[in-house]
């Protein structure tokens, strides 16, 4: 490496203020547009081609960088956010923002670690190996030999976050004005919340060192280690994880007893901290996770990290019961302590609907697939039902727990399906699960949070 510390580039024109001015401006026209079309058609009754505009404001999103393509694929995966066309658009947003040049990384790298921060590495990659939402990923080697991976965040990412959410607000504002079923303010302050979380890696640090503890003792799920005085605000580093990208996997068409394994390591790799300590990986993305040979997996981003109170997911053990006992007394305290705010009988009977569909897989004691019940598309069919029973009822306002835990849930259904896993489900969330204890768990949290210095939650 060459120890030219000093070279300096002009930021690309995505990194200037009148390239952020001008990507902002094509975003506000298409949602102008698209506004003032909704407007128009549900005024006149005319007839509003959805599919359309879902394609031009997909168009306009999808030279955004990271943050606003992160909540669209979010928002794409909770039922009824939006209207199915802009959801299905969406969700096909992907992060491919353009990497920055090898003499811009050496001035954020001396803007992170100082003038000598070369000598810290006796290799590292001029080149990412890797793209994420908030910064690119570079694979270097520490002095003792260790094998790194480096996430360094894009400049200027606080400013473009809020900007985002700014967008993000006025999105959710034209769709009030189209359909009242859904009251997304509670949505729209929990992912502002965790996106705002995700600029500071230190946080993502400790957010690791908890994944760490919590699935310590669990052989087929892995988790790298920061190393901390080479991890900033703006700067993670964690130990290399070697592993194969679950498409690759999927390619080589394996045999299904190693799809079986994976799903069972991917479930205990998700469920082993929310139902043990409380704490959910909101995010499970392709990109956030990798699989070694031995089918075993490697989880690498932590800043999509979700604590919840005991008592909340003790309601979620509480609806469980409800819908395999038929028990709707109990589903209305589940509901209530959930957040949903004085549920009436028939919007408890609408969310049965969506409630039946993600637990469906866990109150059936046999061998199966996940998406029997649902094969045409994961999830479509009944968003669109509970959707038009929304609207019927009066519209609802999901509580904020409700965002992370769902997406988590369709997200993992997603990569199920996938893999065409074949297993009991069932078996599998009562051997995790057990005899509950919501005082055990909180007791296993606030011992966890304290060892890693995280606060606990408030929402």
């Amino acid at each position: 490496m060459s120890a030219d510390d000093d070279d300096f580039t002009v930021p690309s024109e995505e990194n200037r203020f009148g390239g952020r001015v001008r990507r902002y401006a094509k975003v506000g026209a298409s949602a102008s547009k698209l506004a003032a079309r909704l407007a128009t058609g549900k005024v006149f009754g005319g007839e509003i081609d959805h599919a359309k505009y879902a394609a031009e404001l997909t168009a306009a999103l999808g030279g955004l960088k990271g943050p606003l393509m992160k909540v669209a694929q979010i928002l794409s995966t909770i039922p009824d956010a939006m209207p199915r066309e802009y959801s299905q658009a969406l969700a096909q947003l992907q992060a491919d923002a353009p990497s920055m040049g090898w003499l811009f990384v050496k001035r954020r790298m001396r803007s992170e670690l100082g003038a000598g921060w070369q000598s810290n590495f006796t290799e590292f990659s001029h080149e990412a190996v890797a793209a994420a939402s908030l910064g690119q990923v570079h694979k270097a080697t520490l002095p003792d030999g260790r094998e790194v991976a480096c996430k360094l965040q894009y400049p200027d990412m606080s400013a473009t976050v809020e900007a985002d959410l700014k967008q993000l607000r006025a999105a959710f504002a034209i769709y009030k004005r189209y359909d009242s079923a859904i009251d997304a303010g509670n949505i729209q302050d929990e992912l502002s919340a965790r996106l705002r979380e995700e600029l500071d890696y230190a946080r993502e640090a400790k957010h690791m060192r908890l994944y760490g503890h919590m699935l310590a003792n669990e052989a087929t799920v892995h988790v790298p280690e920061p190393v901390d005085d080479l991890t900033t605000s703006r700067l993670l580093t964690m130990t290399w994880q070697t592993g194969q990208k679950f498409q690759k996997f999927l390619d080589s068409t394996p045999d299904q007893d190693a799809r079986n394994a994976v799903a069972l390591n991917m479930f205990r790799a998700w469920y082993v901290p929310f139902y043990r300590y409380g704490v959910i990986h909101g995010d499970p993305h392709l990109g956030n996770y990798t699989l070694r040979d031995d089918l075993s997996v490697n989880l690498l981003d932590f800043g999509c990290i979700r604590i919840f109170k005991p008592d909340f997911v003790n309601a979620v053990i509480t609806l469980y019961e409800a819908l395999r006992d038929k028990d709707e007394e109990k589903a209305v305290a589940a509901y209530e302590s959930w957040g949903f705010e004085a549920p009436s009988r028939e919007l408890i009977d609408v969310l049965n609907i969506w409630a039946s569909f993600v637990y469906g897989p866990i109150l059936d004691d046999r061998e199966r697939k996940m998406g029997e019940t649902n094969s045409v598309a994961y999830g479509a069919e009944v968003a669109a039902k509970v959707h038009q029973e929304l609207r019927r009822v009066g519209g609802v306002k999901p509580p904020r727990e409700f965002v992370l835990v769902d997406r988590a849930a369709v997200g993992l259904g997603a990569v199920f399906l996938r893999l065409d896993a074949h297993v009991n489900w069932y078996r599998l969330f009562h051997d995790l699960v057990g005899d509950f204890d919501v005082a055990a768990l909180e007791s296993r949290q606030k011992q966890a949070l304290d060892l890693i210095g995280l606060e606990r939650p408030d929402v």
